[in-house]
């Protein structure tokens, strides 16, 4: 246990990397790619678009629109300003290597989209060029879901179940066969990233940490709703099914990174994939996940919120029509332990983002709200340890979500 604390300690003391190092590091590693996959054409970078989990930049090439990503040794912006990577020197020295590998996530990515385009379906964004580490894809037109889904509430349940219909290409068993399992992106799986995060006394320390920078004065609060949290979503994982199966999902499935650019009633058009070997239920996970944080950072009418829940709750009961009474309740506590164990890990990532990185909106708003999240997953992980409410559960979580966000 002490030495455990100790090398904790050590690694916090260490040099870390600063924001500045690594923008401006990236920012001229995009300019070079650029240069050596398009010489001659001028590069002109437009709007840099905050992340916690890579650095994008919206991109001018010759006269193209084009959306730059690079990748600092597979990990997040936020691990790697944290110091889990050790130095900048260290991780300069390192990068080196990684983008000349052939398993880098980026590289990984760029194969995943090229795979896709040629089924049919989902449809994704275009790979423009990738080089060094730095992946170039088409800017996509439309409305994203996000905006949809507050614009026109009433169509929520459609616009759901449309993105989910796009990945049935995907769910269908067997679908697995058609990436190989170096190629998948464990790194963006909800179980694998919970255990990293939460697991052992690191996890421990992690959990106590949340919000020194950005929201101090709820720090401790924070910390205990989201400690119990863990303790019941650690036993309820038990429960779930494996994580490999015969189908893919798309894995790294969120409202803004969905895109309608035939309309609303059109097909929609996917960015960032993180292909898994995993049961569909975990893009439905993803998708409840986020959507409900789209909502609680959003915070629209209260109308507008239970259109959208409940086009939710459509889209999750078209899924167990067929199962039993025994089987649907199972399926239900299986997506919903998933639902939160996606919702911990990506609000502890900002609230444990240092205060100079720049965060996405709806970052910036659920770090205010991060009390009102961490009690929503505190009181549904009570709800699913609690036998005697197994009947109804659906309805009360649904419920519980509408009280959070209104």
């Amino acid at each position: 246990m002490t030495t455990g604390v100790y090398a904790i300690s050590a690694q916090r003391s260490r040099p870390r990397p600063t924001v500045a190092e690594v923008f401006v590091h990236s920012a001229a590693q995009i300019h070079e790619a650029a240069a050596g996959i398009w010489p001659g054409e001028p590069v002109v970078l437009e709007e840099h678009v905050p992340s916690v989990t890579g650095y994008v930049h919206r991109a001018r090439v010759g006269d193209r629109t084009l959306y730059a990503k690079t990748s600092l040794l597979g990990v997040s912006l936020v691990s790697l300003l944290r110091g889990t990577c050790g130095s900048w020197r260290a991780v300069r020295q390192a990068q080196q290597d990684y983008v000349q590998r052939s398993e880098g996530l980026l590289v990984r990515e760029a194969a995943q989209l090229r795979i896709l385009a040629d089924l049919d379906g989902p449809r994704v964004c275009t790979v423009a060029g990738m080089r060094a580490g730095v992946i170039f894809t088409e800017a996509v037109p439309g409305a994203t879901l996000a905006e949809l889904l507050l614009k026109r509430p009433g169509d929520a349940g459609a616009l759901l179940g449309r993105t989910l219909a796009e990945l049935r290409p995907l769910h269908r068993p067997g679908a697995a066969r058609r990436l190989d399992r170096a190629g998948v992106i464990d790194e963006r799986s909800i179980d694998g990233t919970f255990c990293r995060k939460f697991e052992g006394l690191a996890g421990f320390v992690y959990v106590d940490q949340l919000g020194a920078e950005r929201c101090p004065a709820r720090c401790g609060e924070v910390a205990d709703l989201v400690q119990g949290s863990v303790r019941r979503l650690l036993a309820l994982r038990t429960k779930l099914p494996s994580a490999v199966g015969a189908s893919l999902v798309y894995g790294d499935l969120k409202p803004e990174h969905v895109l309608f650019p035939d309309g609303p009633d059109g097909r929609p058009v996917f960015l960032d994939p993180g292909l898994l070997r995993a049961s569909p239920m975990v893009d439905m996970a993803k998708l409840l996940s986020r959507t409900v944080l789209l909502l609680v950072a959003r915070r629209p009418d209260p109308a507008t919120v239970r259109l959208v829940v409940d086009g939710l709750g459509i889209v999750a009961l078209s899924r167990v029509g067929h199962l039993s009474v025994r089987e649907r309740r199972e399926w239900l506590r299986n997506l919903l332990t998933l639902w939160l164990m996606d919702t911990l890990n990506i609000v502890t990532t900002y609230l444990s983002a240092p205060a100079a990185l720049p965060l996405p909106s709806i970052g910036l708003a659920l770090v205010e709200r991060a009390a009102t999240v961490c009690s929503l997953v505190d009181e549904v992980s009570s709800d699913l340890l609690d036998p005697l409410l197994r009947k109804g559960r659906g309805e009360r979580t649904l419920a519980r979500i509408v009280e959070a966000v209104v």
